[in-house]
């Protein structure tokens, strides 16, 4: 009898191990992606008036094209790190109905490089509305010193010539 006792508390304790060896520390844990991986680099390649074959190329294909929505490109991305809290970023591509993009909104914005923040450094740039119709006041620069290399530099970028951007000619559509 007393052995039987040892033995079915020994086969419990084993059992409840190796039940609770899928969280028991030291075991590892795979990292979980999901989705299209969006990066600030291809966020700032995107321009307003690109075709849909533009963005394609640039972004992937999207992850959700909603047919109630047909205008609109969804991009998520979801990482969860080994027994971490899972991360999520979206984007959101709005098209006009000439396939032309509008305006993007989610997670990431251009000109923002998230990364430069989470590595603590701060790129120094920001994204802001226009303003309609407001001036801002600007801040009285003390000039240069004669001689100086921001004297040079001033002359440097007052010295530019302007030149025209060539433009191509549209592509004639008429039958032949």
């Amino acid at each position: 009898m007393q052995n039987t006792k040892l033995l079915l508390t020994s086969f419990t304790l084993v059992g409840l191990l190796a039940l609770a060896g899928c969280s028991f520390p030291g075991v590892y844990k795979i990292d979980i992606q999901q989705g299209n991986v969006v990066t600030q680099d291809m966020i700032d390649q995107l321009r307003p008036g690109m075709t849909r074959r533009q963005v394609r190329f640039i972004m992937g294909n999207p992850l959700l094209t909603d047919t109630f929505h047909a205008n609109r490109w969804d991009y998520l991305y979801s990482l969860q790190p080994g027994g971490g809290e899972r991360q999520q970023e979206r984007v959101s591509l709005i098209f006009s109905d000439d396939d032309k993009l509008m305006s993007l909104a989610g997670d990431f914005m251009p000109g923002v490089s998230r990364d430069e923040a989470i590595l603590g450094k701060d790129s120094g740039t920001t994204v802001e509305a226009p303003a309609q119709n407001v001036e801002t006041p600007k801040k009285k620069e003390k000039p240069a010193k004669p001689g100086s290399l921001l004297d040079q530099i001033q002359k440097d970028v007052d010295g530019v010539k302007t030149v025209p951007v060539p433009t191509p000619e549209p592509l004639d559509t008429s039958p032949q």
